[in-house]
């Protein structure tokens, strides 16, 4: 059962790494590490390969407007005593790439958004008896950010161009959680706060200088993450999660820009994502899982940043042990839904059969 166990941080992380709110979540920000035996080093990457195109109002093809993105990460997890232990985890949590070529959609075309964010979180846990715990730590992110406007859609505003200089800030998580391990059980809760970071925007418009205006501030938005697991028979294990994430406190609002245009340029909705798969331990050395992922759509109308709405995703994944080594591998297939990306509210084109594909692997070291 311990083999199979490890397939749910595998399995959640090659989910959570397929396009969730336009593409702009690249990681479930799990603490499951936190519960694995004794001291293990983990170190991951991943690849996903996104397709969104659609057609603007025009009838021109706006072509694929988001980006292939890789990621990497590295955890490590030790044990100070029977009740307390302390993990750290590097990762990617938020990042974007859309780029509407120029000379496609008249509409749209010449408008991207660049963004990267990387954190460096830690953690401690402390095993009050009975099965309970307590979790929480320290996350240090660092972002950067580029946005575009192009296209007769955006009227005078076509040409804009902001630059947000890297900042780092401070955020927090806390967390508790409940385990059998008799019979593989546990049920986990966890909050990741939202982290402000304060940017000195260089701002662009189409023919004018570039100006410097005052700090504007961006949330990345806090999380709750529900982690459960249980078995259900012999080496066969049933995992779950619902991510809840409040994207609406995720805003870009240049002074220089919300006076032209009177409005910020981004706005998306809250998120809860739905995970439920089965583990299934075949040998000493080989197990595997299956799960699914699902994310309701909401309005049609949609960022042209973030062109799509609500997901639903399938993963696979297999686990080799030996001796002390693990090496998960996985692969994802996410559908979007359709959405119509908007500006001034008004729909500016219809982008359908958006579609994600994800591959990973992770390597796990246990000491």
């Amino acid at each position: 059962m311990k083999t199979t166990i490890c397939l749910i941080a595998a399995a959640s992380a090659l989910t959570a790494g397929s396009v969730s709110a336009g593409g702009i979540e690249r990681t479930s920000q799990s603490a499951g590490i936190l519960f694995e035996k004794g001291r293990v080093a983990e170190i991951s990457a991943g690849t996903v390969s996104p397709t969104l195109s659609g057609t603007d109002l025009t009838g021109s093809a706006s072509g694929n407007v988001a980006k292939d993105f890789r990621s990497f990460g590295f955890a490590y997890k030790a044990d100070l005593n029977d009740r307390l232990s302390w993990a750290v985890i590097l990762d990617q949590p938020f990042g974007a790439d859309v780029s509407y070529p120029a000379g496609a959609s008249v509409l749209l075309g010449g408008t991207a958004a660049k963004a990267d964010a990387r954190a460096l979180t830690a953690l401690m846990r402390y095993q009050m008896g009975n099965g309970f715990s307590v979790h929480g730590g320290l996350r240090l992110q660092q972002s950067s950010a580029s946005v575009t406007l192009g296209g007769a859609a955006y009227g005078g505003l076509s040409g804009y161009h902001v630059t947000l200089d890297r900042d780092t800030a401070l955020g927090y998580v806390a967390g508790a959680a409940w385990e059998r391990p008799e019979i593989a059980a546990r049920v986990a809760l966890t909050y990741n706060s939202e982290i402000s970071h304060s940017y000195t925007p260089h701002e662009t418009f189409s023919g004018g200088a570039t100006t410097t205006t005052a700090t504007t501030k961006v949330k990345t938005p806090r999380s709750l993450n529900l982690e459960f697991q249980t078995g259900v028979a012999a080496d066969t294990l049933l995992f779950g999660s619902v991510r809840w994430v409040k994207w609406s406190e995720f805003r870009l609002d240049p002074q220089s820009f919300v006076g032209a245009s009177g409005g910020g340029l981004i706005n998306l909705e809250d998120s809860t994502t739905w995970t439920l798969g089965v583990g299934r331990k075949f040998s000493e050395t080989w197990a595997g899982s299956a799960s699914l992922s699902y994310e309701k759509a909401g309005s049609r109308l949609v960022s042209p940043l973030a062109p799509s709405a609500g997901r639903l995703g399938a993963t696979l994944a297999a686990v080799y042990t030996r001796d002390a080594m693990k090496i998960t591998t996985g692969i994802n297939y996410t559908r979007l839904g359709d959405a119509s990306p908007q500006t001034a509210n008004t729909a500016r084109a219809n982008f359908t059969g958006g579609k994600a594909i994800g591959v990973g692997m992770k390597v796990a070291f246990s000491f």
